[in-house]
């Protein structure tokens, strides 16, 4: 199975995806567990650097999410490579999966912080106190948003987690290039 043309993906696109990666993953590892509960106990957020560094980075990467999405309109064209259909439909599937958990994700932190009445506290002592929008929203008392965003986090980890395992297989056993056209360094 020979790549298109264009063998590898463009620097901006390739920087996107490993910067989004390694932000998913520390926020995912400085997610603090039983955050409401802290909060409910008293704990300031802002004494807390785990919570800092994931609220910070959520925000990181949904903004980053958009800016990848537009980035994606400009791009020059992806590379293409020859694989089966039931490949190219999942591999379609998984990174619309994605993109989506990639922007609720951090979606539903907001909301579980202002329903819950918790500030969100940045990196550069920046604090909002208060999102009372998210109270006024008809859907806010739908979930309980902190479940809803614990869920998410874990299914985006479990499913970078087998996209990571599809490209390895790619790489190791069909010999694509697919891996590689995400990889730094020039096209061959």
């Amino acid at each position: 199975m020979k790549p298109s043309a264009s063998s590898k993906y463009d620097t901006v696109s390739r920087a996107f995806h490993c910067i989004t990666a390694l932000a998913v993953t520390v926020a995912f590892v400085l997610g603090p567990e039983r955050f409401g509960r802290l909060m409910r106990d008293g704990v300031d957020p802002a004494t807390r650097l785990d919570i800092v560094w994931h609220e910070s980075l959520g925000i990181f990467v949904f903004f980053a999410t958009l800016l990848r999405l537009l980035w994606v309109l400009f791009r020059p064209a992806a590379p293409k490579f020859d694989m089966a259909t039931w490949m190219k439909l999942a591999s379609q599937g998984t990174h619309i999966v994605l993109w989506a958990l990639l922007l609720a994700t951090p979606f539903t932190a907001v909301m579980a912080l202002g329903t819950e009445s918790h500030p969100l506290t940045l990196l550069g002592g920046i604090r909002i106190n208060e999102l009372p929008w998210t109270q006024q929203l008809p859907f806010s008392e739908a979930a309980d948003w902190g479940d809803v965003h614990q869920f998410l986090g874990d299914a985006i980890v479990w499913l970078a987690g087998l996209h990571a395992v599809a490209a390895l297989y790619h790489h190791y056993v069909v010999k694509d290039g697919v891996l590689r056209s995400m990889m730094p360094g020039k096209a061959r």
